[in-house]
């Protein structure tokens, strides 16, 4: 277990390497420039060249990306070049709201996503199979900026139910009534996302219930609920544990539309501007943040294989 573990951790850092080296190129190779963005069409070459050398975008590309690596390596993601704060805090500022946002959408993701693929896997070719089909398609088929502008119009335009956008930081007001401008957003989000565990579970809950051992367990008279669940869906949740993991990473990192519909101070907001101004230091932080959550999401999610399965062992 503990080689596994250094292992895994000497990959995880050569993974998050990789993307911020990667990232960085990227950013360099965009058109446009962001002292040319900030000063406007008016500003002189004299202007513009005095901005770099403040910032440091004079410099070479192999200068720049060693200072943003060491940098880096004391817990500094830089200064926004445009808002003139901390990366780091502004991250922080924002990482509320798209936490909170990724949970509510994971958890309209289970609880409809993985009850659905098991009932229609139960009966199979009946009408819950069929309908479900149904669903899932139009799940994956419906874009959820299309989703949250009809939820929007109707729970809040016309029946006035929930409010239609913004969100104020519970850990500043303490008021958890807050969290009512966040299920709207949760659930077009996690509505187009839950088809795809939907039928991952569905696939799964059908492979396992034709097993041997199925027939075994049943055959001892034991309840179906009881064989559904312990015997069924306990060795069917390999995929489906894989499956919400990164389903959970990418509700986070990936609110880019959605949180731009309901103007959401969230993470995903923050990198539309970043990219829209130029502004390098915040969007190589982002996917360093993004990297991170996903090595540490698949680390997590290893993890649990073991624990769900007692076959698997890590060495």
């Amino acid at each position: 277990m503990f080689s596994f573990l250094v292992r895994r951790v000497v990959g995880m850092l050569v993974s998050v390497v990789l993307v911020i080296s990667v990232t960085f190129l990227l950013m360099q190779l965009i058109p446009g420039d962001p002292a040319s963005v900030l000063l406007g069409s008016n500003a002189t070459p004299e202007q513009i060249e005095e901005l770099k050398v403040t910032w440091g975008l004079d410099q070479s590309m192999f200068t720049q990306f060693l200072k943003y690596i060491g940098n880096f390596m004391r817990g500094d993601l830089g200064r926004s070049l445009f808002y003139q704060e901390p990366v780091l805090r502004m991250l922080g500022a924002r990482a509320e709201t798209s936490i909170l946002l990724g949970l509510g959408s994971l958890l309209v993701v289970v609880v409809i996503g993985i009850p659905g693929g098991i009932l229609a896997a139960l009966r199979p070719s009946g009408w819950v199979d069929n309908l479900f089909l149904v669903v899932a398609l139009a799940g994956a088929s419906i874009p959820s900026f299309w989703l949250g502008l009809m939820l929007m119009n109707v729970f809040a335009g016309k029946l006035g139910w929930l409010p239609s956008s913004g969100f104020t930081s519970i850990l500043e007001t303490g008021d958890l009534g807050n969290l009512r401008n966040l299920i709207l957003p949760a659930f077009s989000l996690g509505f187009v996302n839950a088809a795809l565990v939907a039928r991952t579970a569905r696939s799964s809950m059908l492979d396992v219930m034709q097993a041997d051992y199925i027939t075994t367990a049943r055959a001892k008279g034991l309840r179906e609920r009881v064989v559904t669940i312990k015997h069924g869906l306990r060795n069917a949740s390999i995929p489906i544990i894989t499956v919400v993991s990164f389903t959970f990473a990418a509700l986070v990192s990936g609110a880019v539309v959605t949180e731009n519909v309901f103007a959401l101070p969230g993470i995903g907001s923050l990198i539309v501007q970043s990219v829209l101004k130029r502004d390098y230091p915040v969007i190589q932080g982002i996917m360093m943040v993004v990297a991170v959550l996903y090595v540490f999401v698949n680390f997590a999610t290893d993890l649990t294989y073991a624990f769900v399965d007692p076959r698997i062992r890590y060495r």
